[in-house]
């Protein structure tokens, strides 16, 4: 591991790979990038190799030919910068909805780690030149169609190697959108003239899809923690029980995630006044729901599932993917490993989980609002029902994103359109499995929110019984900014205000205040 931080807001760039933390402090907190010496002597001992071959009899890929089904013609020396830059530009052909700030930044930066690795061919100032453009907060506009996840994510990564030679629209610091030409003028960047072999350097990786499949990571780990606190309300203000949680229940099935999960059920419902008011034999009950009862189950099951994930992210940043790739000992070899099937298929997992994760979330919900399930809870926990709704159409709308993310956890690894001339015969979609797990993420996040507001207002409804200290702090958090029981009111943004709270990360550290760090 080469990459360490120099300061609270920079991240230097080795030849070794990046972190988590790293991707996530440049791509969503803005950090800005510095290549470290070690980088930038790899970078330059492999550009060597590139000129050497530049003159050479025998074709070399991307050095002296054309690409793909064109990778037959021979180059003239004369004519290979316009080839460079016509790859850029031609592949720069993406449509659609604009791509979020943090992909663009994580692609970039993951691109840039390759090149640091000194295995592609690059010039040193054509690297320093994406340090320079990441740490301006320029970021290139890039579309949400254009990649098939093979040869990695051509389209977006020549959108941002286009900024990077001064041509096509970026978007600065502050959002305004203006050409990178004037953007890079006015930041002192020079723009770069591509030389041998860097256009197919700058295009040809997985970063796109890395990118997105780190900052899910960072966002599920998250997320279930949520997921078994708002399990924990659920099962507190539906009058379940806890005993299902003991860990010795849990040892006798030891997938690692699953006795996490149940742990932290556990902290959260633990002494809970209202849990206790039902520890008697006047509780008839033998056995909760699926639901509630088997929440550490699949919780846990996906947490299982996010740190697989996590370690073929790992894998893929220790990686140097272009094609051709030039050898630790001074090769120039064509490869398959820009070939993005193994970053796709952990991104379709993680929205089968998601969606699994989600649609247990709505049963709880839905639970509560049937009072034939409720024990004792007025219908829809409206506050007069008939005259109130209550939240009967806030499970409407966990129950339209729960289809829409179960409609998302179809794979889109197993699909593959063959392009150049059926030169690229198979290819892995993993672009849109990381697109598609972005929104799940987002629905996830909403569908947790809407339990957590519907929980806390069952345990309300409890009263006089008092919730446990873990499930009291986030609904303390909560009525910050959404009204307690009462008459019906606009929903809409109490929804979004437990939205932000789930996202913002406050309703974990609520939790945390009172539990301590969960697992």
């Amino acid at each position: 591991m080469t990459e360490t931080r120099t300061s609270p807001a920079t991240v230097s760039v080795g030849s070794g790979p990046l972190t988590f933390d790293a991707v996530v402090a440049v791509a969503r907190h803005g950090a800005r990038v510095e290549l470290s010496a070690e980088a930038e002597g790899e970078i330059a001992r492999s550009r060597a190799i590139v000129e050497a071959h530049a003159d050479d009899t025998e074709p070399h890929y991307g050095i002296s030919t054309g690409f793909g089904a064109l990778a037959t013609r021979h180059i003239p020396t004369e004519m290979r910068a316009q080839l460079q830059r016509s790859l850029v530009r031609s592949h720069a052909a993406g449509t659609g909805a604009e791509v979020e700030r943090e992909v663009v930044r994580a692609l970039m930066l993951l691109r840039l780690s390759t090149l640091a690795t000194g295995r592609t061919g690059v010039r040193v100032e054509t690297a320093r030149a994406y340090a320079a453009v990441l740490s301006s907060g320029i970021t290139p506009l890039v579309h949400e169609y254009g990649s098939l996840g093979c040869s990695g994510d051509l389209a977006p990564l020549a959108h941002c190697a286009l900024a990077v030679m001064g041509e096509g629209p970026v978007r600065l610091g502050d959002g305004t959108l203006t050409d990178a030409g004037t953007a890079l003028r006015d930041h002192g960047i020079e723009p770069v003239v591509l030389a041998e072999k860097e256009g197919l350097a700058l295009i040809n990786g997985t970063d796109g899809m890395l990118g997105m499949l780190i900052l899910a990571i960072e966002d599920l780990r998250g997320l279930l923690k949520v997921a078994e606190i708002t399990a924990a309300m659920s099962v507190e203000g539906l009058l379940g029980t806890d005993d299902v949680f003991a860990a010795d229940l849990h040892e006798l099935r030891p997938h690692p995630g699953q006795a996490l999960s149940a742990a932290n059920i556990r902290a959260v419902m633990a002494r809970s006044p209202i849990r206790e008011s039902h520890r008697t034999d006047a509780c008839t009950r033998v056995q909760d729901a699926y639901s509630l009862r088997c929440a550490p189950q699949v919780a846990g099951g996906a947490r299982d599932t996010v740190e697989h994930a996590a370690r073929v992210a790992g894998w893929e940043l220790a990686s140097a993917i272009d094609n051709p790739v030039i050898t630790k000992d001074g090769r120039v070899e064509s490869n398959g490993n820009f070939h993005g099937a193994p970053v796709a298929y952990v991104l379709d997992f993680l929205a089968i989980v998601a969606a699994d994760v989600a649609s247990m979330s709505e049963r709880r919900t839905d639970r509560f609002l049937d009072k034939d399930r409720s024990h004792g809870l007025n219908a829809f926990l409206a506050d007069d029902p008939g005259v109130d709704s209550g939240h009967m159409i806030a499970q409407y709308t966990q129950a339209a994103m729960v289809s829409e993310m179960k409609r998302l956890a179809v794979p889109a690894s197993v699909d593959s359109i063959p392009s150049s001339a059926m030169q690229e015969d198979h290819v892995s979609m993993g672009w849109s499995a990381a697109r598609k797990l972005r929104r799940s993420v987002d629905a996830l996040t909403r569908v947790l929110a809407i339990e957590l507001l519907t929980a806390a207002r069952g345990i309300e409804m409890r009263a006089p019984l008092q919730a446990a200290p873990g499930t009291g702090a986030v609904i303390a958090a909560l009525r910050e900014s959404v009204e307690a029981v009462g008459t019906d009111r606009f929903l809409a943004p109490e929804i979004e205000a437990a939205v932000d709270l789930v996202r913002s990360g406050r309703a974990l550290a609520a939790v945390e205040s009172v539990t301590g760090p969960l697992h």
